[in-house]
């Protein structure tokens, strides 16, 4: 996939209507369905500021949620009370629609001038956005000029408003999904070396054609998690209670020949904390991997795994981290995944977090702001590192 792409930098606005697709898929709290954070509305700010700067005008579109699941999604999941936020942190009005491509939206775009923003209705409340239906698209871009995406965190998805709507406008990316790009694609297709990818998560089969794209193109391949287990179980070691994928025990068996073949050095687990159950407060004991208790689980890597993964991420070129070490979730079990995040901070390559839980836990624990890159998108950035073609961005014009 060509990750270099036309941004907004390469093209005057002046005077232009642009399409602005962002993500406000924003959290909301349960009952009074209310704002809980409203990060994603800042990350899209940047963007927003340089486009009304040199002279356009906005149609700024965003889904909310999956209205299809929620029967009250018309209350429950309006971009309305998004529209009082985003112009109280943008400090000046915007207008919002009371529909997607309705007579609503369409007057109010029509009268739009520049350095004016107009916020439309939750895209998904048209079932046919999701179809990328023709019929949807081509009135959604008949609203603007110019389309201009720049919610990464749905570039995966071959939505109206994501990927069809450059059928019809030219389309270039936002600094959001610029920086994404740049990030993702130069730590994959171009990293200093040597690259080391570090892999985890609960199952195998979530990260299978992760696991084989980055075979292909790393230097050291770290595999953590749930997932190693199935990995050990491939070497010939019991392991307990833990989580195992029987189906994929000979799949792993032949990522670790493919890995030898190929000069990859292929980390595993060589000892693991375990428990007696799944829980916060379960008796736990570290052991060798190959020595897991019947009736014990592994929920994290052990100390020894920690300074061996640890060395290999501090010393890399650049480093790519999707999943967590261990159940960090629980703070018995959150050591593995601490240790790759403050080794990651201590590297001084190129780092980059692939979204997803691997986000969460770095910013939870701090260290967010001491790596090169965090990606905003947990599906679209796994996606990336499977080597897939991403709608959203193919879509785009390439430099």
């Amino acid at each position: 996939m060509n990750y270099k792409k036309k941004s907004i930098r390469d093209v005057s606005f002046q005077g232009k209507k642009v399409l602005l697709r962002v993500d406000f898929n924003v959290p909301l709290d349960k009952t009074t369905h209310e704002i809980t954070n409203d990060k994603r509305i800042r990350a899209a700010l940047p963007t927003i500021e340089y486009l009304l700067n040199d002279g356009a005008a906005l149609v700024v579109c965003s889904h909310l949620g999956k209205p299809k699941k929620d029967p009250d999604a018309k209350t429950n999941l309006t971009l309305a009370r998004v529209a009082v936020r985003f112009s109280q942190l943008l400090g000046r009005p915007v207008e919002f629609a009371q529909d997607t491509i309705g007579p609503d939206a369409k007057a109010k775009a029509a009268a739009l001038k520049p350095g004016q923003v107009l916020l439309l209705e939750n895209t998904r409340f048209d079932p046919r956005e999701e179809k990328n239906d023709p019929s949807f698209t081509k009135e959604l871009a008949s609203l603007a000029d110019v389309y201009v995406s720049d919610a990464f965190g749905a570039v995966h998805r071959a939505h109206c408003s994501t990927a069809g709507v450059a059928d019809y406008l030219p389309a270039y990316c936002g600094f959001l999904v610029e920086k994404e790009l740049n990030a993702l694609g130069g730590a994959i297709e171009d990293p200093k070396r040597p690259l080391v990818a570090v892999l985890g998560g609960a199952k195998v089969a979530d990260k299978l054609a992760v696991i084989e794209n980055l075979l292909a193109k790393a230097d050291t391949l770290i595999i953590g998690g749930g997932m190693a287990f199935t990995f050990l179980k491939a070497q010939g070691y019991e392991t307990g209670d833990s989580l195992l994928d029987e189906t994929k025990i000979d799949y792993c068996r032949d990522m670790i020949r493919q890995a030898g073949e190929k000069g990859v050095k292929l980390l595993l687990p060589v000892d693991v904390v375990v428990a007696d159950k799944f829980a916060a407060d379960a008796d736990s004991q570290v052991v060798d991997a190959d020595k897991i208790p019947a009736g014990w689980q592994g929920l994290d890597i052990g100390p020894r795994t920690q300074e061996l993964f640890g060395e290999a991420v501090r010393t890399a070129g650049t480093v790519i981290w999707n999943g967590p070490m261990g159940v960090f979730e629980f703070a018995a079990f959150a050591k593995g995944t601490e240790a790759v995040a403050q080794a990651m901070a201590q590297c001084p390559g190129v780092t980059v977090v692939g979204g997803g839980d691997s986000a969460s836990a770095i910013e939870k624990m701090g260290y967010a702001d001491k790596v090169t890159h965090v990606s905003t998108g947990g599906g679209a950035s796994l996606e990336f590192m499977e080597g897939k073609e991403l709608p959203g961005v193919a879509c785009l014009l390439d430099k």
